[in-house]
């Protein structure tokens, strides 16, 4: 805890800063140097600082390019004394977000790093392997600085198998999210050696699905260094995620030591493993891994799990086409019955699928979004209820209706088998597009198959007794504690994120799908009970007046999205940017100038909630988006235009043009060639002088075409929307940022050939926040994070 309350006292560590670049880095060379001192004869310590300049495309967040410059990495090799060919690599970063001390994202993690290479040093057992120690100085600028280490560091090319350390929340345990790609044989490790297991193969594959909108080191490594790998993150309270509140003092002792101990056991036993030397060889395949209520993890390859998935459903199609087939005078009748239940089954979830959506657009259209953002339980009220009765009534009125006086029995039996049905075509088609997490459909065929298997004289019997009750129950216990265990993980992850996810995607529409499909998945073999029981009309008469009772109170305005409670604080993100803004034309005059506030709700309820507290930003400053202009002429610091809606963005002007006192210098030089019917550009840049932060925005005009630059592979990789964007950063003593983009055009081009725009954003010190800035942030409500800096943005025609 030491070191993270050193780590977090320095205060934000953003790229560029003397915080994050002198400060952090001394402190860290400073107990590293401490360490080595201490260390035993068995080891010798290696130190490194890297300083590296590069530039990559990436394909997250719609597509963008980065460049970086003399960027700082912290490198600590432990290796034995007589060295090593082969090394594990354990990675954290120790930057963090403008304006928080982020403490989880990922002080905490160094924290553990350091006192992990402290007690490897003192141990008198030597290694077998050489562990690398990277202390990541700039991955918030997304993932820079691993980058630079695993493309151009020396000692990356030792590197067999890395450990990732992240958070999306404040401390809990560290899920193991991603492995791989395709080496078992490290989920094997960490099942052997971790000692508080916490893993999910569902996890990876929603995450790397892209819903959430983040990503991490993992990817890097992967990607770039082709190294596998294990990506961990603490993912619990995750509202206060990238805000001020990720401070020391909110994170477990428990939580620290909990990490400590499962990645100083995972790193040991790869670092005296034989695989880690032939980590290749082993490359053969996914894996299927999950933990049972964290006291231990099930890994198996995913080739065996096909084999058992596949196994699993025809024993169950088996079973039914012999109940169904049998006897062979009523096999038509019975099939037709059975495909009548599985219809009626499905028509049951889509019903109630859309019947909930329908209430979580209401609810959203009404401006009562993230109504149980605070209040989790407000959702399960609202959303849950609905789910269950939805179902409940479409079953109960096709057993008045549709099934009149059939037997009971009978119907219980056939709604069974065609939840059973439901789940086996479900394993296998999950199956076949190679998801590992078709085990969840695997126990939700097997167990229940096994428990009609050995009560299957029960169902038989007259009504719903209470040992037919109790067997059934026992029976199904392991898919059902299961699935409400996930539940809680899934909602851990995904409840918070939706107070970051932007303002296109309806976050109650979100949740309340995840809600009826939970609902609908532990509901599946319940659905029978509908048809054994006399009547559930008190059920549903108790489900509805839940509902109504707690929809009426939302539609009230009682739950409050957002809290500013000390102890457990969920705040609302607002994003501030106190513009200034040029417009050049293609002579290079101005011919438009303003300055103002650009200001960002980062949820779906956008400024709605702050209005009464600051009347002036309402709906009457709507930013209007500049057409000719690249990312409508806003100073996006990453290309996530696509995640907010125009119309919910808010530009204060102010009367002071030039109320934003630091001006970006630019330097522009051109080379033209003319090729028959085409026009080729060389556009030479220069930025000599400008903040550790930039963004270049790029949009060829009609007809023209960017067909190359020097940035990453030479190949432009366009945004969503068609411009091109490129993320910049620096470290201290960068040179100058200087590129060139080739263009091909018709050559008659009166209107220029592309616009190109360049935002500065100065995200600490004198120059961070402006007098006017400072007045609007201090009148915002306690219930929200804001977080604001200056920039500027200038438009060239060429």
């Amino acid at each position: 805890r030491g070191y993270l309350d050193n780590i977090t006292a320095i205060g934000p560590r953003t790229v560029g800063s003397p915080e994050n670049e002198v400060l952090a880095v001394n402190y860290l060379l400073e107990q590293i140097r401490g360490i080595e001192r201490e260390s035993t004869d068995a080891h010798k310590i290696s130190i490194d600082i890297q300083r590296p300049t590069g530039s990559f495309s990436i394909d997250f967040l719609g597509g963008f390019t980065s460049y970086y410059a003399n960027i700082t990495n912290v490198v600590v090799k432990l290796e034995p004394r007589s060295g090593a060919e082969h090394a594990v690599l354990s990675n954290c970063h120790f930057d963090s977000v403008p304006n928080t001390p982020g403490a989880s994202d990922d002080a905490v993690s160094c924290a553990v790093m350091l006192e992990i290479l402290n007690t490897l040093s003192k141990s008198s057992e030597s290694l077998q392997h050489a562990v690398i120690f990277l202390f990541n100085g700039a991955e918030e600028n997304i993932l820079q600085a691993s980058h630079g280490f695993i493309t151009q560091h020396e000692w990356a090319k030792s590197i067999r198998a890395f450990i990732n350390l992240e958070a999306a929340g404040v401390g809990g345990k560290e899920l193991v999210f991603q492995t791989g790609p395709e080496n078992p044989w490290l989920v094997q490790a960490y099942v052997v050696a971790a000692k508080h297991p916490f893993a999910s193969v569902v996890a990876q594959e929603i995450f790397q699905s892209g819903i959430i909108p983040a990503d991490t080191d993992f990817r890097i490594y992967r990607d770039f260094g082709h190294v596998p790998g294990i990506d961990l993150a603490f993912i619990e309270n995750g509202y206060i995620y990238h805000t001020e509140y990720d401070t020391s003092d909110r994170i477990l002792t428990d939580s620290i030591q909990r990490a400590g101990d499962n990645i100083l056991a995972v790193l040991k036993y790869l670092a005296t493993s034989e695989k880690l030397a032939k980590s290749f060889e082993y490359r053969h395949g996914n894996v299927v891994f999950f933990d049972i209520l964290g006291l231990f993890v099930l890994a198996y390859p995913a080739r065996v799990g096909t084999i058992m998935n596949y196994i699993t459903a025809a024993i169950a199609f088996f079973y039914l086409s012999k109940k169904v087939l049998q006897p062979k005078p009523r096999a038509v009748d019975n099939l037709k019955k059975l495909f009548t239940a599985f219809s009626l089954t499905l028509t049951s979830w889509v019903c109630t699928l859309v019947a909930v959506l329908m209430v979580a657009v209401f609810v959203s259209i009404i401006g009562r979004a993230l109504s149980w953002y605070t209040h989790f339980y407000v959702s399960v009220s609202l959303y849950g209820t609905a789910a269950a009765a939805k179902l409940i009534l479409v079953h109960m009125l096709a057993k008045k209706f549709f099934y009149k006086n059939m037997n009971e029995q009978y119907l219980g039996d056939i709604f069974f088998d065609a939840s059973l049905m439901i789940w086996s075509i479900a394993l296998a088609v999950m199956t076949q597009m190679g998801l590992c997490s078709a085990f969840v459909c695997t126990l939700w065929v097997a167990f229940p198959l096994l428990t009609k298997l050995m009560i299957h004289k029960e169902f038989s019997q007259k009504g719903a007794t209470m040992k037919f009750i109790v067997m059934y129950m026992l029976g199904m216990f392991v898919p059902y504690l299961y699935m409400l265990y996930l539940s809680w993980t899934v909602f851990e992850m995904f409840t918070p994120v939706m107070g970051r996810s932007g303002s296109e995607i309806p976050p109650d529409m979100v949740l309340a799908g995840f809600i009826v499909i939970f609902t609908v998945i532990l509901s599946s073999y319940f659905i029978n009970f509908i048809y054994l029981v006399k009547s559930t009309k008190t059920t549903l008469v108790t489900l509805t007046t839940v509902f109504v009772v707690t929809l009426i109170l939302v539609c009230s305005g009682i739950f409050f999205p957002y809290s500013s409670d000390a102890a457990n604080p969920k705040p609302k993100r607002v994003f501030l940017q106190h513009t200034s803004r040029r417009f050049h034309d293609i002579d290079g005059n101005v011919v438009k100038s303003d300055s103002g506030i650009w200001i960002n709700g980062f949820d779906y309820n956008g400024i709605s909630h702050i209005t009464p507290h600051v009347p002036e930003i309402n709906d009457t400053i709507r930013t209007p988006c500049e057409e000719q202009a690249p990312f409508c002429g806003l100073p996006w610091i990453l290309p996530v235009h696509f995640m907010f809606r125009l119309r919910r963005h808010f530009y204060h002007a102010l009367e002071d043009v030039n109320s934003n006192t630091r001006m970006t210098c630019y330097s522009v030089g051109k080379q033209m060639v003319i090729l028959p019917l085409l026009l080729t550009m060389w556009t030479h840049i220069s930025v000599p002088a400008g903040p550790s932060h930039m963004s270049l925005y790029v949009r060829p005009h009609a007809g023209s075409a960017l067909s190359r630059w020097s940035l990453g592979d030479g190949m432009p990789v366009a945004s969503l929307g068609g411009d091109y964007f490129v993320f910049y950063s620096r470290g201290l003593h960068a040179a100058p940022w200087r590129f060139w983009v080739e263009l091909t055009a018709p050559e008659k081009h009166s209107d220029g050939i592309v616009s190109l725009a360049i935002a500065a954003h100065y995200f600490f010190g004198e120059d961070q926040k402006s007098p006017q800035l400072y007045a609007l942030l201090e009148r915002f409500p306690n219930w929200t994070f804001s977080s604001g800096w200056s920039c500027t943005y200038d438009l060239f025609v060429f």
